[in-house]
């Protein structure tokens, strides 16, 4: 190990290459070495395994079982150079660092290869490279991404690169991609395999029957319901952020197997049938964290979404409420839900039109707040003139007045007021220890 580490750093290529072929541990954490995306070692290491798997070792030499790629610090390497902590052995952590699933243990006996992708818009050299190079070894090693972020690629290139992978091994999927849905049959199929899913952030999947034939539309429609059906099929599952399948909500969370730890639901038009679900769902009953950032509620009844606060009260720790629309009259509604959380730490409520008075009512209602760290208002109405301009002034004596009233209910730690984002350089004027003004007003 210390010798492989002296190669690496120095780019000595064919030591490197021998060193990989000849490694006499289960695990092989070299991702851990390497900090910053280079394709030429990776190449090395590659041609390294390339030329382990065509090597003959001797029978009772130790079989390499685990590659593991990823940029994630390991205690491996303190071991071997030295640095070892009282909580590690060398034998521990010769252990394989990935679950080895039952139906797995005894018929496949390939070489794990673990890594974790993050693609924006396209793939660099070294995702490029690799990529290639195991579509070709599928048949002699074991692919596992842990974690797989894609920000907008073609759905042909997400399929290609989703082919690569045992979908089991998915534990956080993130995917940022256009596609409708029609393109759901076959993504449906792998995203069902999913089994150990964690944590989910889908954004921007097409929701909209789009098509005015009866024929497709029932297509649509089935395609829709089949991708929606694998949500049952997620056993581990504990974070769930989506921006699409409008008009389909309740019908995800009615197939929440397991209690979820955060939802998280941007910007969305709700209808109340969606919002009425989430008191239905008791895989929300446990819920820590909950983004509804961007969700229009002025339309709906918000008494639903008041009555569901109450039955997280005591485990939420985030509420983000920012840029709903409420007004005075559903803030005043949810009042008496919020009075009761006992463990919240952060609480959002930018962009929503509140008056002063409602501020004040709220800010006294949070008695019982013990544990809070971030508190994020909105500027009260008051500080606007007719033509919805910031007076600064009117701004800085209601924000004293707000922090007088503040303090008279608990001590603040992390506090700020802010006006809606200016239309002409898209900032905010902020209280926060002081006002910090946009760039218009400074």
């Amino acid at each position: 190990p210390a010798l492989f580490k002296e190669a690496l750093e120095g780019r000595h290529i064919n030591l490197v290459k021998e060193i990989v072929a000849d490694w006499p541990f289960p695990s092989f954490p070299v991702g851990a070495l390497m900090k910053t995306p280079n394709l030429e070692t990776l190449q090395a290491v590659l041609d390294g395994v390339d030329m382990r798997l065509t090597r003959k070792f001797h029978p009772r030499r130790t079989k390499l079982q685990v590659l593991d790629l990823r940029n994630v610090h390991h205690s491996f390497w303190n071991i071997w150079t030295g640095e070892e902590d009282s909580s590690c052995s060398a034998e521990n952590l010769e252990k394989p660092v990935v679950k080895v699933f039952p139906k797995y243990a005894l018929r496949d006996q390939r070489v794990k290869v673990i890594v974790e992708l993050c693609i924006w818009s396209c793939l660099d050299e070294a995702q490029t490279y690799f990529l290639k190079w195991a579509q070709q070894r599928k048949a002699s090693l074991h692919f596992c991404c842990t974690k797989m972020k894609i920000w907008r690629l073609p759905v042909h290139a997400i399929r290609e690169i989703m082919n690569v992978f045992d979908p089991q091994h998915i534990t956080e999927l993130e995917l940022h991609a256009e596609q409708t849905l029609l393109d759901l049959e076959d993504f449906a199929a792998y995203f069902g395999q999913m089994r150990n899913l964690r944590k989910l952030f889908l954004e921007a999947l097409q929701g909209m029957i789009s098509s005015n034939r009866n024929e497709t539309r029932d297509r649509e429609a089935n395609y829709m319901k089949n991708f929606i059906s694998q949500f049952c099929k997620f056993n581990c599952l504990q974070h769930l952020c989506v921006h699409f399948l409008r008009d389909h909500m309740n019908q995800v969370l009615g197939c929440l197997m397991t209690p979820l730890e955060t939802l998280s639901v941007t910007c969305y038009i709700i209808s109340q049938n969606e919002l009425n679900s989430f008191s239905c769902c008791k895989s929300l009953f446990q819920l820590k964290h909950l983004e509804l950032r961007g969700v229009i509620l002025h339309d709906v009844d918000i008494m639903s979404l008041r009555g569901f606060l109450e039955k997280v009260a005591d485990t939420l720790e985030t509420l983000d409420l920012q840029c709903c629309r409420m007004k005075d009259s559903q803030l005043y509604a949810l009042l008496p839900a919020l009075r009761h959380f006992s463990q919240l730490t952060t609480v959002k409520f930018y962009s929503n039109k509140f008056s002063m008075p409602i501020l004040k009512d709220l800010l006294q209602h949070t008695a019982n707040w013990s544990r809070i760290n971030v508190e994020q208002y909105p500027a009260p109405l008051e500080c606007y003139d007719d033509s919805a301009q910031v007076s600064v002034e009117r701004f800085a004596q209601l924000f004293r007045e707000l922090m007088d009233t503040h303090r008279a209910i608990r001590q603040p730690k992390n506090i700020s007021f802010a006006t809606e984002i200016c239309y002409t350089c898209g900032e905010r004027c902020v209280y926060h220890n002081g006002p910090r003004l946009c760039c218009c007003w400074q």
